[in-house]
């Protein structure tokens, strides 16, 4: 057994079979992605990494594993999911996922030809894990995949107590160890206990307050949306196999690259990340004053293309200074509560008022962003706002809003 001191978990145990699987090279190269992407721009200290994250997953998944009640085989086969889940992560994490969803059609839950290759395939044979149930775990196909990818996961509670620890940010308090002391199993799913109710509320609350304070920060979203700009640049001539070139890179080696690309947009924006000269908001409007509905109800990159395009052409500018962020909108939140003597399984939200509250809460969150060099963001501005087609806010809502 290996012991690793944890800022979030105190001391975490690795056991001995997993300690070859945390050394395999698929997993430090975890160590050189960072868990936050751009975070970093906004919040100094979040240099955290997919590594950390990925072994307080482990750890959580096998204090999970064992109020479950499963056998030695099944916790090692969970333990070993919650380490690998995340190997299938590019550079920069979430930042270049839709990239690679849009063009490549993988997502980091992809990760059957990773966990496959020799190395990782050797090492989970040896330890005698079936491979088909860690992938079917990590993609949420497994009867036990609600541990690590469900409606309460160990993997959603380690990285919001992470994240606010690293940020500094005030809203990501959960009680993990009582979620999961109150979790049980109900005809093959996994429930919560009425018990834990107030324990799953402060999480939902944790997400919802996450988003705007870290999540979808402005600051970060203009970084992550100047590196999509570099990275499709870079790779114009192929992008397909451009892209799957960099997602197999870490952060430095894909910074790198586009530091040094013989494209100029592509230096020229990924320079700016470097050197913190970030774009500025022209707009940032919410679904009160554009059609998120229309905007996000297909893939949004065409869309972001067409938008940024027209707006720099009218403006007199490159197509590579204006940049059109459309984040999908958020889906409601669930979670399902075994309510205490009765024999049935019913939704939070009939529990909980606040549900309702919070998912209204994260729609209106949500925000379309135009965003171009500070001395242009008066002209896009208002080029932009005709093109996206904002609505006037009332006095009240400008007043209020």
């Amino acid at each position: 057994m290996k012991i690793i001191k944890d800022p979030v978990h105190g001391y975490v145990e690795v056991p001995s079979d997993l300690v070859t699987l945390l050394d395999s090279a698929p997993m430090q190269r975890l160590r050189y992605v960072r868990q936050l992407g751009f975070s970093f721009l906004v919040y100094p200290g979040a240099h955290h990494t997919r590594f950390e994250h990925s072994l307080g997953t482990m750890h959580l998944a096998g204090v999970m594993a064992r109020q479950l009640g499963l056998d030695e085989q099944d916790r090692l086969l969970v333990a070993s999911a919650g380490l690998l889940h995340d190997i299938g992560h590019g550079p920069f994490s979430h930042a270049i996922e839709p990239l690679s969803e849009e063009f490549t059609g993988r997502s980091h839950q992809d990760v059957g030809d990773l966990v496959h290759q020799d190395e990782t395939c050797s090492i989970l044979e040896d330890m005698g894990v079936d491979i088909a149930a860690v992938i079917g775990l990590i993609q949420g196909v497994h009867p036990l995949s609600g541990i690590i990818h469900g409606e309460l996961d160990v993997d959603r509670m380690d990285y919001l107590l992470r994240d606010a620890h690293y940020t500094g940010a005030p809203y990501g308090t959960v009680d993990a160890h009582r979620l999961i002391r109150n979790t049980t199993l109900v005809d093959g799913r996994m429930v919560l206990e009425d018990a834990g109710i107030n324990a799953a509320e402060s999480l939902l609350i944790a997400r919802t307050l996450m988003r705007p304070a870290v999540y979808f920060h402005h600051v970060s979203r203009i970084a992550e949306m100047m590196f999509q700009g570099a990275v499709m640049a870079h790779v114009a001539g192929d992008v397909k196999a451009g892209l799957s070139t960099l997602l197999q890179e870490d952060d430095a080696a894909c910074l790198q690259a586009l530091l040094t690309s013989p494209e100029p947009a592509a230096r020229d924006l990924s320079r700016r990340i470097y050197q913190r000269r970030l774009y500025k908001r022209a707009l940032y409007v919410g679904c009160d004053q554009v059609n998120a509905a229309r905007m996000t109800q297909s893939s949004p990159y065409p869309l972001r293309s067409e938008l940024a395009e027209k707006i720099a052409d009218r403006a007199g500018l490159d197509s590579s200074q204006v940049l059109v962020d459309i984040p999908p909108f958020p889906g409601d939140m669930s979670l399902h509560v075994q309510v205490q003597n009765r024999d049935r399984v019913v939704g939070l939200a009939e529990l909980s008022p606040l549900l309702h509250t919070l998912n209204e809460t994260r729609k209106g969150q949500w925000r379309l962003g135009v965003y171009t060099a500070p001395e242009y963001r008066e002209i896009v501005a208002n080029i932009a706002a005709e093109v996206v087609h904002v609505k006037p806010q009332t006095t009240q809502e400008q007043l209020f809003g």
